[in-house]
């Protein structure tokens, strides 16, 4: 009995040694390394695979995803790959070892998108440096839960307070920040890199302190996968109830709990609304089923139709609605789109609505399709020209 006892303890003792070993091994490989002209090398320890491939978002799309490069082994164990030089942006990567996606080992620095797990660096520069964490003034991210009767669920979402928030009886303007389908209150503070973007803009003089509001835009959650009452559920893109009018006509309640909670400015000069794909479908019927709350609306890379639900309440009487909106003033509608986006034609279709209605906007195209790349370009732009 006691070699068996033994023998397990060494098993034990075995196995806790190896996994230290690993890390410290993985701790010793520089893995991105970011060079001064934008080349970024990669390194993994594969002693036993027989074809390793890199897949990034610099890569050009193809029908099933990213391209892939594949890396060079050195030596026995050692495989790398070196970029050309990047532009200045924040970047995810993956690796696929013997045709087995897996993150970089060397990479503590992970992002969830959707149900996908990516690996992500920055090359610094113009626009790096906006996602990236500088020696300035930082504001606070909370994880607030609030009741909306609305949808009859206790929900939660995440709040942004500029620098010096807590310090001082200042009341200030708010942004609803919206994400697109398959994200959560979660995206735009992780993916959209949100918190950064407004402290080095609210830095450097060129936005206004500003609270930003990121709901979590699926009626039927409480919230982001795992954060929830239903525990550790799978994460979907596609997620029941997504755009069937119930959560904007619900909107409501997040006003009225941000209102009531934090010192704001509650009046329509002081409120925007924007957001991305789904949650720009959603700030654009939002907007206008509430005609009179917002005066500055961003729709980036919008969905417009209503999608599986025209007959609910938000989605009747566009045209009117819209006409409604323009005739009590805003001080910006802002549109913008990447020239590849699969959207580009429902927002082309869209603007000749608006055109023929007579309503003003300002129209944004770029280069890119339907990324986060764009989406953080434009948050930039939008954060710029509020509450002026």
């Amino acid at each position: 009995m006691k070699r068996g006892i033994l023998f397990i303890g060494f098993l034990v003792m075995a196995v806790s040694v190896s996994f230290p070993q690993e890390a410290l091994q993985n701790q010793k490989l520089v893995s991105p390394e970011v060079r001064q002209d934008g080349r970024v090398t990669f390194r993994v320890l594969a002693p036993e695979a027989s074809d390793v491939k890199i897949s990034g978002d610099w890569m050009p799309q193809e029908a099933s995803g990213r391209a892939s490069a594949t890396l060079q082994k050195q030596g026995d164990t050692l495989w790398t790959y070196t970029t050309d030089p990047l532009p200045s942006e924040l970047y995810w990567y993956h690796f696929t070892v013997d045709g087995v996606r897996t993150t970089d080992p060397a990479n503590a620095h992970l992002i969830r998108d959707v149900s996908s797990i990516f690996n992500v660096f920055v090359v610094p520069g113009d626009t790096g440096s906006l996602y990236g964490v500088q020696d300035v003034p930082h504001g606070t991210l909370t994880k607030r839960w609030y009741d909306s009767p609305g949808l009859d669920k206790t929900r939660r979402m995440t709040i942004y307070t500029p620098p010096g928030y807590e310090d001082s009886d200042v009341s200030y303007p708010v942004l609803y920040l919206l994400h697109g389908a398959g994200g959560d209150e979660e995206a735009w503070s992780d993916l959209g890199r949100a918190p950064q973007i407004l402290d080095n803009l609210i830095a450097a003089g060129k936005a206004e302190p500003m609270i930003v509001v990121m709901p979590n835009g699926n009626a039927v959650q409480e919230a982001a996968p795992g954060k929830g009452s239903d525990g550790f559920i799978q994460p979907s893109f596609m997620v029941s109830g997504m755009m069937m009018g119930d959560y904007e006509a619900a909107f409501e309640d997040i006003i009225g709990f941000v209102e009531s909670e934090y010192r704001v400015q509650a009046n329509k000069a002081h409120r925007a609304i924007a957001g991305l794909s789904m949650g720009g479908y959603h700030s654009l019927h939002i907007s206008r089923y509430y005609p009179n709350t917002f005066d500055y609306m961003g729709l980036f890379s919008p969905a417009i139709l209503p999608r599986g639900n025209e007959d609910a309440p938000v989605y009747r009487d566009m045209n009117a609605t819209l006409k409604t909106q323009m005739d009590n003033g805003y001080q910006l509608y802002w549109i913008a789109i990447g020239k590849t986006d699969f959207l580009f034609g429902e927002v082309t279709d869209y603007r000749q609505r608006l055109d023929a209605l007579g309503i003003r906007y300002e129209y944004v195209e770029t280069e890119g399709g339907h990324v986060w790349s764009n989406w953080r370009e434009y948050l930039t732009a939008f954060a710029q020209r509020l509450f002026k």
